[in-house]
């Protein structure tokens, strides 16, 4: 199949602006609706995103999780997230997934978010974080600013931090409580930890 002919998917949710959001979180694109848990950001119950995010608020992995269930609880998610003032989307907003899986070594982003709009919505918002090395390379162009390393941060020309975190993707090859690190270090600098 030719590239032109693969079908460009939109992002199938609204960006997450809870009032007042101080850090705009933001990874490439979900996962197909087969990998899904909830109708909502990082759906994937083997990605590690809200886990990271159980242990660091609630010090607890699982906090988020609903074990019997067997997916995330989004009424907890959405509520702590409206707590500590964290925005969410991603950095795409169409793709084409070349291999028609969720690995950003395979996405073609056909259109990256408009982040200067999202932005201007959020006016207590002055922080960017990535999870991941893709996203940071889309945020990196959007911004006119060099990619940072790994758990660190970049200010653009406004003041903007821009931060990249690991991915929180299990195919990224590092513990659960050594990414969650790299997250608190940046939520401590921001001020919501």
């Amino acid at each position: 199949m030719e590239q032109n002919e693969i079908e460009i998917e939109r992002h199938p949710w609204e960006p997450f602006m809870p009032q007042g959001a101080k850090i705009l979180i933001m990874g490439t694109f979900p996962p197909g609706t087969h990998r899904w848990s909830m109708d909502f950001y990082y759906p994937n119950p083997t990605n590690d995103f809200w886990r990271i995010m159980g242990l660091l608020f609630c010090g607890d992995r699982n906090a988020l999780y609903d074990m019997s269930a067997r997916c995330f609880n989004l009424d907890a998610i959405r509520k702590l997230m409206t707590e500590k003032h964290i925005a969410l989307n991603d950095t795409a907003q169409c793709v084409r997934r070349l291999k028609g899986n969720a690995s950003d070594k395979f996405l073609e982003i056909v259109e990256p978010v408009n982040l200067a709009g999202l932005l201007a919505k959020m006016p207590d918002c002055h922080a960017v974080a990535t999870t991941g090395e893709k996203a940071a390379r889309v945020v990196a162009d959007l911004t006119s600013t060099p990619m940072p390393a790994m758990g660190k941060m970049v200010v653009s020309p406004d003041g903007l931090q821009i931060w990249r975190m690991p991915s929180t993707s299990r195919a990224f090859p590092m513990k659960l409580e050594i990414k969650a690190a790299y997250y608190e270090t940046m939520l401590r600098s921001v001020g919501i930890l």
